[in-house]
């Protein structure tokens, strides 16, 4: 570990929480907390976008690699400070010091980077079609890799020296030295290069697309507004830059505390500029940014309602199939048991007489894809798209 805490003779003394046993407890249940939360929502996002995979656009391709880091952050990373905040010290000490600041470095970039890619995106298809069309299925998976692969390479540098990961001033969670830039040249290197090049950049990335898209979406309203036109593609692109806008700046807003208050933190020479319990609040409010995509999918995606509900109907019959009750307004008396059967084919006995033998066999309903509201043979204006791609 580096200097940037007191430590006694006892090399794991370091490791001990500096918050009160109340206080790692409460830590410790809301974390909880929110892995369960993105446990399920990211859970029905993959599950969803599984299902329709054969149709999924290539920019979708973006908010599966979005669900999958939330959902696999909580996954293999967080228990860790769950167990930690139980048992008041960090569990398996170094070891697992390296390995959780590691694993979080690397899903933290991932997502900041696919953020940015979809905003990117967005605003080359609403502002440059011609671009956008390049970007095809293939290219966005070679994106995604490339993603991966440089959040992957950027995190490993502290494992060769330039940087480290050490605990943080609360004792329940792991990140980079961010004192790191009083140690060494190199480490300072590292430590302004992650916040420039992959914060600060990527956040005006964000911001400026966002921006031109809003901009260019409300002129296009006005200008058809004006002519009295009324073209529902017009409505959905304004769903869809609201989703992707709330996407992006909840994103910002939850990590821009934990930001502001780490790059403080490199800038000051004492052993700590702030209690213990003021970055608690800042690091789980960051953590929070993993629940909020599923209900901002669901709350702006129509299709993404319609498939959760073809998801989820078969449930809610299998819950309610089968009853058995006491009518209402009964006499006096022997109770009157009714009994109510569901059959699992829906077949009445009218349905298998003669004359329904004879007649076709009606055609199963399907479930609408996220997207493709031609499989019902409708559109809902005359400039819908084919397929609902982002």
């Amino acid at each position: 570990m580096d200097g940037n805490y007191t430590q006694d003779r006892d090399p794991y003394s370091g490791f001990t929480s500096k918050l009160s046993p109340a206080a790692d407890i409460t830590v410790g249940l809301a974390i909880l907390c929110t892995v369960l939360l993105s446990l399920v929502g990211n859970g029905l996002v993959l599950l969803v976008c599984y299902r329709r995979r054969r149709v999924l656009a290539g920019a979708e391709l973006l908010c599966v690699n979005l669900a999958a880091v939330d959902f696999f952050c909580c996954v293999f990373f967080y228990p860790l400070s769950i167990t930690s905040s139980f048992t008041h010290t960090w569990w398996g000490h170094s070891y697992t010091c390296v390995y959780y600041g590691l694993g979080c470095f690397i899903f933290g970039l991932c997502a900041m980077f696919t953020i940015t890619a979809i905003s990117v995106m967005r605003y080359l298809k609403t502002c440059c079609s011609l671009l956008y069309v390049w970007l095809d299925e293939v290219r966005v998976q070679y994106l995604c890799a490339g993603i991966w692969m440089v959040a992957a390479l950027w995190s490993c540098f502290p494992l060769v020296g330039w940087g480290e990961y050490v605990l943080e001033p609360y004792g329940l969670s792991c990140t980079v030295a961010w004192r790191g830039y009083h140690t060494s040249t190199k480490d300072a290197v590292y430590v302004l290069c992650s916040f420039l090049c992959f914060t600060l950049l990527p956040v005006l990335l964000i911001v400026v697309t966002q921006g031109l898209i809003l901009w260019e979406v409300s002129r296009f309203s006005c200008t058809l507004s004006a002519r009295g036109i009324y073209n529902n593609l017009r409505h959905t692109e304004r769903r869809l830059s609201m989703m992707f806008l709330c996407i992006s700046l909840g994103f910002i807003m939850a990590w821009s505390p934990y930001a502001v208050v780490s790059f403080l933190f490199i800038f000051h020479r004492g052993p700590q500029y702030m209690a213990p319990e003021g970055f608690v609040f800042p690091a789980l409010f960051a953590k929070s940014s993993h629940i909020y995509n599923p209900f901002i999918y669901f709350y702006f995606n129509k299709t993404f309602q319609r498939e959760l509900r073809c998801l989820l109907g078969p449930a809610a019959v299998l819950l309610r199939g089968n009853r058995v009750g006491a009518p209402p307004g009964t006499r006096p008396g022997p109770p009157h048991i009714h009994i109510q059967l569901v059959e699992k084919n829906r077949k009445t006995r009218d349905q298998e007489s003669h004359q329904r033998k004879e007649a076709p066999e009606e055609p199963r309903p399907v479930c609408v894809c996220w997207g493709s509201d031609q499989v019902q043979g409708h559109q809902e204006g005359p400039g819908a798209p084919k397929h609902g791609s982002i």
